[in-house]
């Protein structure tokens, strides 16, 4: 199974991710997905428990950018509400919106991890870019319809990986 889709971490939420370990991978910087990643692809603010997050993150001495492929106008509430530099309509797994979250937040990929809940476009996009990927599990599983069909593939990829020992999966997802 190809490298460039397998994470480097499968957790089952965003709650999970040990920032103690990141810091020792010298990880200074998150870039993370929003729909499903953060939050449920239709809720449309921050909830205060992701709130709570996020600033635990700052404590940790992270700076955090969100890259999403959605639109300008829901990626922006988020962005604004979690005062945090966002570039959406990504196009991910391209590079172009990864490359810009990282001059944004002043760290070269080494220093960056990705977070996301999507094989073939976060974890992909950021293998790519040689960042540090954590895939979670989807916090809902109500899904955009193009997402719908490229879950099939992944459970697929997923299946592989587990097979292969290249990635475990996390309890009950």
């Amino acid at each position: 199974m190809c490298k460039k889709l397998t994470p480097d971490v499968y957790v089952k939420s965003i709650y999970q991710i040990d920032f103690n370990k990141l810091k020792k991978k010298g990880i200074t910087a998150i870039i993370t997905d929003l729909d499903n990643t953060l939050v449920a692809y239709d809720q449309d603010y921050p909830c205060d428990q992701l709130r709570d997050w996020f600033a635990s993150l700052e404590q940790h001495g992270f700076s955090v950018a969100i890259v999403s492929n959605n639109a300008p106008e829901r990626v922006g509430k988020f962005a604004t509400a979690l005062e945090v530099p966002a570039f959406p309509k990504a196009i991910k797994p391209r590079r172009k919106a990864f490359r810009k979250a990282l001059d944004a937040l002043g760290v070269d990929a080494r220093q960056a991890a990705v977070v996301g809940d999507q094989v073939f476009t976060d974890v992909l996009g950021g293998n790519r870019m040689g960042l540090f990927t954590i895939l979670v599990v989807p916090v809902s599983k109500k899904d955009f319809f193009g997402t719908k069909i490229t879950r099939k593939f992944e459970l697929l990829v997923l299946r592989r990986l587990k097979l292969q020992g290249l990635t475990d999966s996390p309890d009950d997802p």
